[in-house]
């Protein structure tokens, strides 16, 4: 590619992070509020429940599953998410009693689904940002080679080929200026 193609690649690069900066800003104070607040809810089910009670709370684990396609974002394959389980359950899904569970314990877990959810939602775009971000990168430093050290190259050879093309040009005048002399200047003539 050259110089130019490639600038205007960085310029539609640059474009497509800052239309996406604003939302994943949102998204990641939007994520720190958060996990502030599952952290704390947690915390508080700690002192409710002991630090044994809530681990036997946890079980079993859970598997989320999630599917995803890929596509090409000015030819960067990203993937989104195209499908996936709810995350947030009710206290009867998670398989917990009521009774033992207790306020603490199922708000802390609600906190933690809000913020899975949260997650789920930004990784994309996240994963968008940072390939769109390497890409960037990497044209730079192409447009910077191209133009600190490529085109410089090519136009020193271009300027040492005209001055021997000049210089040829030059040589074959004074030649032909010779050969007239020399000849009476029937040289360079049709007979």
């Amino acid at each position: 590619m050259g110089a130019a193609t490639l600038r205007r690649k960085r310029e539609a690069l640059v474009a497509e992070l800052f239309r996406l900066a604003r939302p994943s800003l949102d998204a990641r104070a939007v994520i720190s509020e958060r996990a502030r607040a599952a952290y704390g809810a947690v915390l508080e089910a700690l002192v409710a429940h002991g630090d044994a009670a809530l681990t036997a709370l946890a079980h079993p684990a859970r598997l989320l599953t999630v599917e995803m396609t890929g596509r090409l974002v000015w030819g960067i394959p990203v993937s989104d998410i195209t499908a996936r389980p709810p995350v947030r359950r009710t206290v009867a899904a998670r398989a917990t009693a009521p009774g033992l569970t207790g306020p603490a314990a199922a708000h802390a877990a609600s906190s933690f689904e809000d913020l899975i959810e949260r997650l789920l939602d930004a990784a994309p775009r996240e994963m968008l940002i940072e390939r769109l971000g390497a890409a960037l990168s990497q044209t730079s430093r192409r447009v910077n080679t191209l133009e600190k050290h490529v085109e410089p190259a090519i136009e020193r050879h271009l300027r040492l080929v005209r001055e021997a093309l000049d210089e040829r040009e030059r040589e074959e005048h004074v030649r032909h200026k010779h050969l007239r002399r020399v000849t009476g200047g029937r040289a360079g003539r049709l007979p």
